[in-house]
């Protein structure tokens, strides 16, 4: 069996788990606010950041090289989006989670051969679910003239043809196999990663929910006490 293949069985209960989380769920069935959006995509700006960061500074190592594709880099179009919904102070107020900061500090050490877990996780996931996603967030929260761009790959005008290229080049990665069970154990925890922002994410936009209701309720219950 191919190395693309292996990846995708040994993942797949991973993604299937993903999906199902909370926040994703919601996400899919179009119940997306812009301040959990506004989160995600803060916190996707740090992960990207440190993943290609990452990947940049191990540029000549040969496993990693391979999949290396300067087409697939998302952090400058995060770094639109994050200006789109923040402003132009956008750096000075935004910080990663808990969970975030957690996903981040793996990227940062794991071996940089490991590397192509996380990359496999996020790049191909990026490119198979992105226009679904996008499509969701646009009709949700009425975006109409930006907050999108980290769904849209400029430079890969065919998604499928260049999902064949990546493929192809897991495929002949000169890795064996310890080293492609490695990697492979290496997305799954990528995707735990990933779920436990996700939960993060949905947990503070829900408080934020209960708040502000109970902010309402408050209000309702003063006005109704002093008989208005």
């Amino acid at each position: 069996m191919t190395f693309s293949k292996q990846i995708k069985e040994g993942t797949k209960k991973s993604h299937t788990m993903a999906e199902n989380t909370g926040f994703v769920k919601n996400f899919l069935a179009g119940m997306v606010n812009e301040d959990s959006y506004k989160g995600l995509i803060a916190n996707f700006y740090f992960v990207y950041r440190a993943l290609e960061e990452e990947v940049a500074k191990n540029k000549d190592n040969p496993v990693l090289a391979p999949i290396a594709f300067d087409e697939l880099k998302r952090c400058p179009s995060l770094a639109k989006d994050c200006e789109y919904f923040y402003g132009s102070n956008w750096r000075q107020l935004i910080s990663p989670t808990d969970g975030c900061q957690n996903y981040i500090n793996r990227i940062r050490d794991v071996d940089p051969e490991l590397l192509v877990g996380h990359h496999y996780t996020r790049y191909l996931g990026d490119l198979s679910g992105g226009q679904i996603l996008k499509n969701i967030a646009q009709k949700a929260l009425n975006l109409k003239d930006g907050g999108l761009a980290f769904y849209e790959f400029e430079d890969i005008p065919d998604g499928k043809e260049f999902k064949t290229k990546y493929r192809t080049a897991l495929d002949n990665l000169p890795i064996d196999d310890a080293k492609s069970n490695a990697i492979i154990d290496e997305a799954n925890y990528a995707f735990k990663l990933n779920m436990e922002m996700f939960e993060e994410i949905e947990g503070d936009s829900l408080r934020g929910f209960i708040n502000l209701l109970w902010g309402f309720l408050k209000s309702k219950i003063n006005n109704w006490r002093r008989g208005e």
